[in-house]
């Protein structure tokens, strides 16, 4: 069910991967325009007049909150921008995080060489804060299924933290994640992999303790197949 929660004030949607919901000042992008979008994809009624509060990128998935009014819109961009929402992501990377529960804490900015991209900062006073803490649920061969916490909500902040510290997201083909199955020797691994087609990063979990606010999305089947692909144990030759 696309609609995860509702009440006065507030609607959760469980975004699936593929919407985008990037705004600009050209009216085909606008917030309107966005919010339309995500309710068409997701089953709803695409003229209900709700306002957008945040945004996931185009190849996450999971949950997205909606404001009914303006000063729910207030209420919950506040929510945002003071760090009282907290968020928790999970997220399939190559490798396994060293330690296995961290912060990564690089400062972010735009890469000069490619408008669409992240990098981090080489120095702090360069970029803008970002902090993603982050714990190891599972160390699989050559894979790690994370739970990932921002607490800043820097652009591809949690994709680019990740790929600066050498763990790409599995399927993520602008930094780097997308081609690293061709090294997967176990023939039914590298198929599962390889049959990835958008960054396996999904918003699970979005709390505002303070607005009686707990929403939790159920893990796209997309990450589901492509986890029990790699945790079914294989019977020996």
């Amino acid at each position: 069910m696309a609609r995860l929660f509702e009440s006065s004030g507030v609607v959760a949607l469980d975004k699936p991967a593929g919407i985008s919901m990037a705004t600009s000042t050209r009216e085909e992008k606008s917030a309107a325009r966005a919010v339309e979008r995500l309710l068409g994809a997701c089953g709803e009624d695409p003229s209900e007049p709700l306002l957008l509060v945040h945004r996931l990128d185009v190849g996450t998935s999971g949950v997205v909150l909606l404001a009914k009014s303006d000063e729910a819109h207030r209420t919950l961009s506040r929510a945002f921008q003071s760090r009282v929402a907290k968020k928790t992501y999970r997220a399939l990377v190559w490798g396994h995080p060293v330690p296995a529960r961290g912060v990564y804490d690089d400062s972010l900015g735009r890469d000069p060489k490619d408008g669409r991209k992240m990098k981090v900062a080489k120095r702090s006073d360069e970029g803008k804060t970002a902090i993603t803490r982050y714990e190891t649920l599972a160390r699989l061969p050559s894979i790690g299924d994370l739970r990932l916490f921002p607490e800043t909500g820097r652009t591809h902040q949690i994709r680019v933290h990740l790929t600066a510290h050498g763990h790409p997201i599995v399927g993520d083909d602008l930094y780097g994640g997308a081609t690293r199955w061709r090294g997967i020797r176990d023939p039914e691994r590298r198929r599962a992999l390889a049959a990835v087609s958008r960054p396996l990063l999904h918003a699970e979990r979005i709390v505002i303790e303070e607005l009686g606010l707990d929403v939790s999305a159920p893990m796209p089947e997309d990450y589901a197949g492509a986890l029990a692909a790699l945790t079914t144990r294989r019977a020996p030759p």
